[in-house]
């Protein structure tokens, strides 16, 4: 049971860092200048670590109780699908958003 705690864990860490690179694709293929794709495909993965890191990490700054934080990460991971799915990756977008609910949920009900 342990080793599938990890490994659901894990997936659940590399959806985390797959959020953060849907919301800098997002930006740097935003209909706009130059300037505005680079500071939106900076600055939005850069929003949402700050508010992972202050809310939703396991050690977080402002912790919140254990059903709050996996509505915030299903939050979190809602938007970084739509961020696939207005980049025009939309296959991508379902896929990603069912793998996390998937993996969220598992994590909820293993109480880990």
């Amino acid at each position: 049971m342990i080793l599938f705690q990890s490994i659901v864990l894990l997936i659940l860490f590399l959806i985390e860092l797959a959020a953060l690179f849907s919301l800098g694709y997002w930006g740097f293929h935003f209909n706009r200048g130059w300037i505005v794709r680079f500071a939106l495909g900076i600055g939005a993965p850069l929003v949402i670590a700050v508010f992972w890191g202050l809310f939703v990490a396991p050690k977080a700054t402002y912790p919140v109780t254990i059903p709050v934080r996996h509505l915030l990460q299903i939050a979190v991971f809602s938007l970084a699908s739509l961020a696939l799915y207005a980049s025009g990756q939309k296959t991508i977008a379902v896929g990603f958003f069912v793998v996390a609910l998937i993996v969220v949920l598992l994590v909820y009900s293993m109480k880990i």
